[in-house]
């Protein structure tokens, strides 16, 4: 076998690794998105499990963990660009890991809010790297595909936790599915800590290039090819300095208005829709079997969309997505059979969730590596407010005895929104408009250090 041929097995063998722990990694930040909204009804129908909770406290509740994703968002977008991926993505692990746990001992609603606020920190913090790593160690032409299949697991684990609820809550309770949250610390970090290489290019963008020969040589991860290096050697600033120049500064402010608006539509449609689907005739189980299809309508949706990104760019799917999102949710109020409403949902599903998964991929591969980790967590960050005022709204409709399509009208418009907002982000300048720089070809030794 050539060495060529034994490098490319290599990376392969990489890539599924890195894909495979990134994916199940977001997958437990999709579980803690959708478990909440599942424990919902219980925590605000029986006071003895944390105490009396209004709709305007349980919008808050809801609130509570965005917040701390924010923070830790940008945080690690703050210090992602200096210390790296791998490391910060074990903290974070086990970090939101030991927040779920705890908060399934909560006995007050004061603790059960500092501790989603605790965990929140743990997730905002992967979003900020994961999307990075996956972005500087995949293949370029196959990046969005990646991006997808990794941040499908927001769905995917809002399936799982929807599917959980329905078949264990009544077994195991809402501290049994929060204890459930709580499993990466004891399969995912160990494996992690094995398999997650650092990436190569983060390396050579910190000066480190006899570390990043060393992490070729063992994963096969291509190197920057000589363009890619001398367009990082005039990157002079780093992390969050560098979003505010002339290169950046209109694009970053659009890329954070997108994402407020898709985590404004995610977080506001899966801690409201069991609810509003209750108070519309279903019973708990067919409330929650709303989750399961707007979930899943989001994992096939954007795999679908992903590819498109790759082949045409991803700026006009996602304004197309959030178009989708607009129309499915008016038509939520028309008063359709079940099988057409359930098709509508799942629409919606691609639209929100989907959405913002697409645009974890425009993000991340929008800006150079020294600015990779803070453009993300910005986005996150900047996105997560449109997450906290997602379930407060909610509550204030709830609490305002509006109907339910009043809420429905309220989140179409800001779709049609983000969709405006969408088309007018300029190409970047990094590459081929939102792409990273290339990959070397060949595979040879890094240049020394100077």
């Amino acid at each position: 076998m050539s060495s060529t041929t034994e490098t490319d097995a290599r990376y392969r063998k990489t890539v599924a690794w890195i894909v495979a722990l990134a994916t199940l990694t977001i997958l437990f930040d999709g579980y803690d998105l959708v478990v909440y909204g599942t424990i919902l009804p219980i925590l605000m129908d029986d006071p003895e499990q944390l105490g009396q909770i209004s709709a305007q406290q349980a919008g808050m509740l809801g609130s509570w963990a965005l917040i701390g994703v924010m923070i830790g968002a940008l945080v690690n977008g703050a210090i992602g660009d200096y210390l790296g991926r791998r490391r910060l993505m074990l903290v974070n692990i086990m970090w939101f890991s030991t927040g779920m746990a705890l908060a399934a001992l909560s006995t007050s609603i004061e603790t059960f809010a500092v501790l989603r606020f605790f965990t929140g920190i743990g997730i905002g913090g992967l979003l900020a790297t994961t999307a990075a790593l996956v972005a500087e160690c995949v293949p370029a032409e196959k990046k969005n595909l990646y991006n997808a299949i990794v941040y499908s697991g927001v769905p995917a684990g809002g399936i799982l936790a929807a599917v959980l609820a329905i078949a264990l809550r009544d077994v195991i309770g809402w501290r049994g599915l929060f204890l459930i949250g709580a499993l990466p610390v004891v399969i995912l970090l160990p494996l992690a800590f094995a398999k997650l290489p650092e990436s190569p290019r983060w390396l050579v963008s910190r000066g480190r290039l006899e570390e990043a020969a060393l992490v070729h040589a063992r994963t096969g991860i291509p190197l920057p090819s000589p363009d890619a290096l001398e367009a990082e050697k005039h990157s002079q600033k780093v992390g969050f300095a560098a979003l505010a120049t002339r290169r950046y500064a209109l694009g970053t402010t659009l890329l954070g208005i997108m994402s407020f608006v898709g985590l404004m539509l995610t977080y506001g449609l899966t801690t409201w829709l069991p609810k509003i689907m209750a108070d519309a005739g279903y019973n708990a189980k067919g409330s929650l079997l709303f989750l399961v299809v707007l979930n899943g309508g989001a994992v096939f949706g954007t795999l679908i969309a992903s590819r498109y990104a790759d082949r045409r760019g991803p700026q006009h799917v996602v304004a197309t997505t959030f178009g989708l999102a607009a129309v499915a949710l008016v038509l939520f109020t028309m008063g359709f059979p079940i099988a057409v409403l359930l098709a509508l949902v799942a629409v919606a599903g691609t639209g929100t969730i989907g959405t913002q998964v697409l645009i974890y991929g425009f993000v991340s591969n929008y800006y150079s590596t020294n600015a990779r980790a803070a453009g993300v967590a910005w986005c996150a960050g900047f996105g997560r407010l449109g997450g906290i005022f997602g379930p407060i709204i909610g509550g204030s409709i709830v609490t305002a005895g509006l109907s339910n399509s009043v809420t429905f009208y309220i989140f179409a418009g800001v779709a049609i929104v983000g969709m405006l907002v969408t088309l007018f982000v300029p190409r970047s300048s990094s590459g081929t408009g939102t792409a990273q720089p290339a990959l070397a070809p060949n595979l040879g030794a890094v240049p020394a250090r100077a």
